[in-house]
């Protein structure tokens, strides 16, 4: 696990020292002090998602250290192999899951940096997994692309819900990686 200093932020992001702990005091930047001499540290997945949160660029140096994971969640396999194949042309590691109970697990032990969900699956659906991944802190950073049959009324309800940008199957490959790229980008 990488930690930086309240300097190292200050100097990548470009501002005062004391700005990186008000961000840390207030609780915007998530940190944790040493035992004994309480210089404060953070971790790096944390600074990364701070930086996201703020609209802040990721400084080019930790750019490659950034995940390129995507975890598909969708009971049809098929269906499933098919985003894989079009996401591992694109460079991106891929997991499959199919079902809500298996995309919780391996969400909290993976970490990928973008969910596929499809909406229709039996027991744990889309909708509760949306719900589950915004409500648990370690993961509700994920960005989440829902893939689904279901009309547009559902898929806007996946939108209020949570979802970060919803496609309608059947979809193009390129909407698929136009739509993965620029949640990625954010």
């Amino acid at each position: 696990m990488k930690t930086f200093t309240t300097g190292e932020i200050a100097k990548l992001c470009d501002v005062n020292l004391r700005t990186v702990i008000r961000w840390i005091d207030r609780g915007a930047l998530v940190g944790f002090k040493l035992p004994g001499r309480g210089n404060n540290r953070v971790r790096e997945e944390d600074f990364i998602a701070f930086l996201h949160e703020h609209g802040m660029p990721v400084p080019p140096e930790l750019q490659q250290e950034i995940s390129k994971l995507v975890l598909i969640v969708d009971d049809e396999l098929p269906i499933a192999k098919s985003i894989q194949r079009v996401l591992k042309r694109a460079g991106y590691e891929t997991l499959i899951a199919t079902d809500g109970f298996q995309a919780g697990s391996q969400l909290l032990i993976e970490k990928p940096v973008l969910m596929t969900l499809d909406l229709s699956m039996p027991g744990l659906d889309g909708f509760e997994v949306l719900k589950y991944v915004r409500s648990h802190d370690d993961i509700s950073n994920l960005r989440i692309l829902v893939i689904s049959a279901l009309d547009e009324e559902q898929l806007d309800k996946a939108l209020a819900n949570g979802a970060d940008a919803v496609l309608q199957k059947p979809f193009k490959n390129e909407q698929l990686l136009n739509t993965v790229q620029k949640l990625l980008q954010n």
